[in-house]
């Protein structure tokens, strides 16, 4: 047996300003750690774990069981010394869930609420038991799984890294198959999403890359009220083919096809300049300019005077038509000014899935589908995770170049950057 496949992706989900989660994904090692606590004193818990992982090494010192308790004892040690001597980390922990691939099995560690799944032959099983209050209870029969969802008490958990000086580690092996798929998530994931959706997300994607990232949005689309971490990872046999991961473009490489002239990333654009700002209220309104009266026709010598009723000499038509065709050129050229203008503002909003995003063009929906803008920049910050004020002095819908309207999300998403 051998790793074939391996995809992760962490994300801070839509409630949360900071992701308080971290993973590692160094193969043949896998782990997730859920942090929690006051501040940030959670991402300092479950970098601990992450960091102790880290040094892992991998030589088979030990079995693998056995090297993924004393990792995670270590870290819990540390963490909970970190706490005594730290007010700002007093009372942090986190959970975490490890798997560590050795030949024809996989090497389980486990502590908290985090989970581990596998995936095989078209059926999920979770692996670990959450040690939780709800855990506990459904285990001796006085709570239902579908009563479990509701319960207000949930989100209690019974057994943490950092919370004591000594801590419990499940330890277990799973003997692999070639086709497994092995799933380690935080409950961000599983609070938001059931398990049949789960396993049909992974199974109908085409590769785990694609996987890691339907659930995260799966996860977010109910509401997104954790962070969200998912770590994936598949068995194939000696002679399976290793799959090459794929490289995903940047949310900020789309290209300008407003105008269909231009092929350049939207980052490499020129900024407008910041004396172009344009507010579409405080457009002048315009009126073409009243042609002058025309003088009457000098009645050629001895000619009688022209007769009431009697259509104008041919000129006459001639200077009202040039006229008329000068106005609507100046009309057009104002116009196509305008709009030329118009196409090179931008301003921030919210995407359909509320991702903070700059957007090209002016906030305008003309119905039947038919809209003044288009996406510039799509940020991984969702709108959710901003304060009622930030909102509504960001959303304003003000005019002006890509370079300041990008520059207003850098600080949110500096903020919202997930743990590794």
């Amino acid at each position: 047996m051998k790793l074939v496949e391996n995809a992760a992706l962490s994300h801070p989900g839509r409630k949360r300003r900071h992701n308080e989660d971290s993973y590692v994904e160094e193969p043949p090692l896998f782990v997730v750690a859920d942090g929690m606590g006051g501040a940030q004193a959670g991402e300092i818990a479950s970098g601990i774990v992450a960091a102790a992982f880290r040094r892992f090494g991998s030589e088979p010192i030990a079995p693998g069981t056995e090297r993924l308790a004393a990792t995670i004892r270590a870290a819990n040690r540390q963490i909970f010394d970190r706490a005594q001597v730290d007010a700002q980390a007093s009372g942090m922990g986190t959970t975490t869930t490890a798997a560590l691939v050795e030949g024809d099995h996989v090497a389980i560690g486990h502590v908290g609420d985090s989970r581990a799944y596998l995936v095989r032959d078209g059926k999920l099983e979770q692996l670990t038991q959450d040690h939780s209050l709800v855990g506990e209870l459904i285990r001796s029969g006085q709570l239902t799984p579908a009563e479990a969802e509701t319960h207000p008490q949930r989100s209690v958990i019974t057994r943490a890294l950092g919370t004591d000086s000594v801590v419990e580690v499940d330890t277990f092996t799973v003997e692999s198959q070639p086709g497994d798929v092995l799933l380690l998530c935080s409950d961000g994931l599983t609070s938001m999403v059931d398990d049949g959706t789960i396993l049909g997300l992974v199974s109908e994607s085409a590769t785990l890359d694609d996987a890691a990232r339907a659930l995260i949005k799966a996860a977010n689309q109910k509401g997104g009220d954790d962070n969200i971490t998912t770590v994936l990872f598949r068995i194939g046999a000696d002679d399976a083919t290793v799959a090459t991961p794929s490289v995903p473009a940047p949310e900020a490489d789309l290209e300008d096809t407003l105008t269909g002239l231009e092929d350049i990333p939207a980052t490499e654009a020129p900024p407008a300049p910041e004396t172009a700002v344009l507010r579409v209220a405080d457009m002048p309104a315009w009126a073409p300019p009243a042609p002058e009266p025309a003088p009457a026709p000098k009645p050629a010598p001895g000619a009688a005077a022209a007769e009431p009723g009697v259509p104008p000499r041919p000129r006459r038509w001639l200077r009202r038509l040039f006229w008329f065709v000068l106005a609507l050129a100046i009309v057009a050229a104002v116009l196509g000014g305008a709009v030329w203008g118009i196409s090179r503002a931008n301003f921030v909003g919210a995407d359909e899935h509320g991702y903070l995003t700059v957007y090209q063009g002016v906030p305008w929906d003309l119905g039947s589908g038919v809209k003044l803008y288009r996406a510039k920049y799509v940020s991984t910050v969702q709108a959710e995770q901003l304060s009622a004020f930030e909102r509504a002095v960001l959303f304003d819908h003000s005019l002006t170049g890509y370079t300041r309207a990008r520059g207003k999300l850098v600080r949110f998403e500096e903020e919202v950057r997930p743990a590794r």
